[in-house]
């Protein structure tokens, strides 16, 4: 028998609200967390697609807050 230990640095991080940096519920954060992309990024796309889905992407967003508590 070996003395290998398994550890999968592969494993995706779990989704959490970013408390820290978030600006209303930290969903924005959290997804720019979990994608390791700038937080900013997340949040113009989400401008935009509340803006462009005529109010799609705040159901979105507001269900992922709730959802993720």
């Amino acid at each position: 028998m070996s003395n290998i230990q398994n550890k999968n640095t592969n494993s995706p991080n779990k989704f959490r609200l970013d408390r820290v940096d978030g600006k209303i519920g930290g969903v924005c954060g959290g997804i720019a967390n979990y994608m390791n992309v700038d937080p900013l990024i997340v949040r113009l796309i989400f401008a935009v697609g509340a803006i462009a889905g005529f109010g799609s992407f705040i159901l979105l967003y507001l269900a992922i807050w709730l959802l993720a508590k």
